[in-house]
């Protein structure tokens, strides 16, 4: 499944590649909210908590859903500005239907909910249908959406007072320690694109970011299968290094694509793909398969004695070791007449880590 981002036509100069403090500090409060997709921040994540006052930690718990399982697009600046306090006043400018319906979809819970083309604002059955999706996902989608609907204003002053508080409480401090490595890696992404060209600069993003072959569309690997265009308006691209390993994509009618991707890391190990990865559970999965890799993991063997150990034919043991060799989970050495196989112990053991990559981008 993929998502499809039509670039026919577009200028080079209208895609992208710029610093987002209000993406960032999304991206951190997404690992607040999620510690366990982010278990290298999770030392972080709990000084944080363990640090902020209880009335900013209940705002937080309070508003949770506007960035924990998707983000409100508005959180996610397609035209990025120096200063947190610019990207707000950006956000204060969208108007409180744009604002109001994409808070919704996160706080009803999918960005595959969509509203009816009455407002929610002013049309009564569209409002009930809202508050009904946030009711079945919880008192605070609830309440939230209540007051959402009742105030935007005072909800929106609440949000933008309580990113500000979490400025002083922590991003201030974070930013300043990642500005160096997202300023670094735009100035890679930005070389890239003036001397390579589209699909160099996209390779440099992510292995789950690509170049329909005919230079036409931006194909992204998330879990959904939606198309959009960036005729009139260009794709922006915002590094993070909070945000790793999700690849975020605001795509909603009304918004211009964006893409937070996440920063490689230092000597970074070469991302490993999906279909990779669903090679090696393949292979796994056959009941033979996984009885032979238990016996090399004791040691390397010959085909001639893995067929003794389970009682098999030399034939078939070849060919399980030929799929797992294919997924790149044996190795195989020669010494004399024979070929020993032995079980490729750091892809075996990235597999966990591969998956959960592969999953969360």
């Amino acid at each position: 499944m993929t998502l499809r981002i039509d670039i026919g036509g577009l200028p080079s100069g209208r895609l992208r590649f710029a610093a987002s403090p209000l993406a960032e500090l999304t991206a951190m409060l997404h690992v607040l909210a999620e510690p366990a997709h982010h278990p290298q921040l999770a030392g972080w994540a709990a000084d944080v908590w363990a640090g902020l006052r209880p009335e900013l930690a209940e705002r937080l718990r309070e508003a949770e859903f506007l960035w924990r399982s998707s983000r409100a697009d508005f959180l996610v600046p397609s035209r990025p500005r120096p200063t947190l306090a610019e990207e707000l006043d950006e956000v204060d400018r969208i108007d409180d239907e744009s604002y109001v319906t994409a808070a919704l979809i996160t706080t009803c819970g999918s960005n595959r909910v969509h509203f009816a083309a009455a407002s929610p604002l002013s049309d009564a059955a569209a409002r009930e249908r809202a508050l009904d999706l946030a009711q079945a996902r919880g008192t605070l989608q609830e309440t939230f959406a209540e007051r959402l609907l009742a105030d935007p204003a005072a909800v929106r002053a609440r949000v933008r007072d309580t990113l500000e508080q979490c400025a002083e409480a922590f991003f201030d401090a974070a930013w300043t320690g990642v500005a160096v490595q997202i300023a670094t890696d735009l100035r890679v992404k930005n070389d890239l694109l003036k001397r390579q060209g589209i699909g160099a600069a996209l390779a440099s993003v992510s292995s789950a970011v690509t170049l329909a072959p005919d230079g036409s569309r931006i194909i992204v690997d998330k879990l959904q299968d939606n198309a959009t265009a960036a005729h009139d308006t260009g794709v922006t691209f915002l590094p993070s290094v909070f945000g790793r390993p999700h690849l975020v994509a605001v795509h909603a009618p009304g918004w211009q694509p964006v893409l937070q991707y996440p920063v490689a890391e230092a000597s970074p190990a070469e991302p490993v793909s999906l279909e990779t990865v669903t090679l090696r559970l393949e292979a796994l999965a056959h009941p033979v398969r996984l009885r032979l890799m238990r016996t090399l993991a004791r040691g390397p063997h010959t085909t001639g004695e893995l067929a003794h150990a389970w009682e098999l034919s030399p034939p078939e043991v070849s060919r399980h070791l030929a799929v797992l060799r294919r997924a790149g989970l044996l190795t195989a050495r020669r010494q004399g007449r024979y070929v020993r196989y032995s079980v490729n112990l750091p892809d075996l053991t990235a597999l966990g880590t591969d998956l959960l990559a592969a999953v969360l981008r």
